[in-house]
């Protein structure tokens, strides 16, 4: 079973950066869709951004232009650029890989956005 680690979380004020990894303990060159979602408190999880058919991608209205979804196969990892940050980007997010027969989860990592 494929194992998901992330990192790069953290506290950063308003307009600034941040750059989540999420590395796979197995090939994510076979996934059939990978992603980035988030969860505020008392809120449902959402997609932030994701990629489709190993190509295409998706994101959120809230993120378009300020976030950018991006891979490495060769180090089997999953980035999350995330740029010009808002207190409304404050979330636990989540990366998640969906293979033929299965689906992984990493572990939450928490952003707050404040100053």
């Amino acid at each position: 079973q494929v194992q998901l680690v992330g990192s790069g979380g953290g506290l950063v004020q308003p307009g600034g950066s941040l750059r989540l990894s999420c590395a796979a303990s197995g090939s994510i060159f076979s996934a059939n869709a990978m992603g980035w979602y988030r969860q505020a408190p008392g809120k449902e999880r959402e997609l932030v951004a994701g990629f489709i058919s190993g190509v295409s991608t998706n994101y959120a209205d809230s993120v378009k232009g300020r976030f950018t979804i991006s891979r490495d196969n060769a180090k089997n990892t999953l980035y999350l650029q995330m740029n010009s940050l808002k207190p409304e980007d404050t979330a636990v997010y989540y990366c998640n890989i969906k293979y033929k027969y299965f689906e992984v989860w990493g572990q939450g990592i928490l952003v707050t956005v404040s100053s």
